[in-house]
């Protein structure tokens, strides 16, 4: 019996603990950062943006979460029910299971899995099954169509993240991500991490991150312009708000990557006093906030693409540039020691 509680009960209670913990936290930070891609547009466009729930329009997102649980859910006469509630299920579901490999410190993790870049890149590809069931459950036209989009957007740009994520780990050795973080430090700071040696694959990185996640300009799978509003066209209430749910915390997810791949996790920029006293998950936390940042100002500034020029952009230009920068790199290592990289 204690051989039970301390080796299945007891670990068990620990991870379900720590995954509640996550997910509140993650929740919360999502709210927050809704809140900041809102503020960001509008000041971009010279508005207020949300301002009158709660002070400086903190609470707007929770103001929004009770709107959206409250409403009525209407599910179409022709839909297939079951397909079309578990779509949304299934969309928010991976992209929150997505964080239980992510070191947001060093040993701050659910779990260090020795293949967690694996791990995130399965987890990513497998969210495109929520846009497709919930496009094909609608029974509509307009969101079928948005969903083999998307399909095909997706597919086309994890190809390309694909080949980005294979020059980190020739340089880092390693498909762990706190792994990936530790080989990242060096004497010269935040020169020494893989956002300038692999500067190309870091702007490829970021720009696939915007198609991966549905951001604008690359937001056509759910343009109001496109396809009236995309795959979501037949969703309200709840529904809608785990579809969307998930698309945040999948950039959040992303933000996350990038950090981890390019920006040295939770190392501070320079390994001196005073950097050295804050916290690696302060680090994290604020290396997350300027790439989630940048998302927003993209979407803010810059119009959207066609189809045909999304389509161009992954297979012609960012396809080739990987696969030139992967034997670039594997040349380097191959030919260099590995601490010269």
């Amino acid at each position: 019996m204690p051989e039970l509680w301390t080796d299945y009960i007891w670990p068990v209670i620990v991870i379900a603990a720590q995954s509640v913990l996550l997910l509140t936290l993650l929740l919360i930070i999502t709210a927050f950062v809704l809140y900041a891609d809102r503020k960001i547009w509008a000041a971009v466009q010279i508005r207020r943006g949300p301002n009158v729930v709660g002070p400086w329009g903190l609470l707007q997102s929770f103001a929004d979460l009770i709107k959206f649980a409250l409403k009525e859910p209407i599910i179409p006469s022709g839909a297939n029910k079951g397909v079309f509630l578990l779509a949304p299920l299934v969309s928010a579901a991976l992209a929150l299971s997505a964080w239980a490999v992510i070191p947001v410190a060093a040993d701050w993790e659910i779990a260090d899995v020795n293949v967690g870049v694996l791990y995130i890149f399965a987890i990513s590809s497998l969210m495109v099954y929520g846009v497709i069931m919930g496009g094909w459950a609608s029974n509509s036209k307009y969101p079928f169509l948005a969903a083999l989009r998307s399909a095909a957007q997706m597919v086309s740009y994890e190809v390309s993240i694909g080949f980005v994520i294979i020059t980190v780990l020739l340089c880092a050795g390693s498909l762990n991500l706190s792994a990936i973080v530790e080989a990242q430090a060096s004497k010269w700071g935040m020169l020494g991490w893989y956002w300038l040696r692999l500067l190309p694959m870091f702007v490829v990185f970021f720009i696939s991150a915007l198609a991966e996640t549905n951001r604008p300009p690359f937001d056509l799978v759910e343009a109001e312009s496109e396809l009236v509003a995309g795959f979501a066209v037949e969703y309200s209430s709840t529904a809608y708000l785990l579809f969307f749910l998930g698309e945040y915390i999948a950039i959040a997810t992303m933000c996350a990557m990038a950090t981890i791949l390019f920006l040295g996790g939770w190392l501070p920029p320079f390994p001196v006093p005073p950097f050295t006293w804050i916290p690696g998950v302060i680090w994290f936390f604020l290396k997350c906030i300027f790439i989630f940042f940048l998302f927003a100002m993209v979407k803010a500034m810059v119009p959207r693409y066609r189809y045909d020029q999304l389509m161009r952009l992954g297979w012609k230009v960012f396809l080739p540039l990987s696969l030139a920068m992967v034997a670039i790199v594997a040349a380097f290592v191959q030919f260099w020691p590995r601490d010269g990289l």
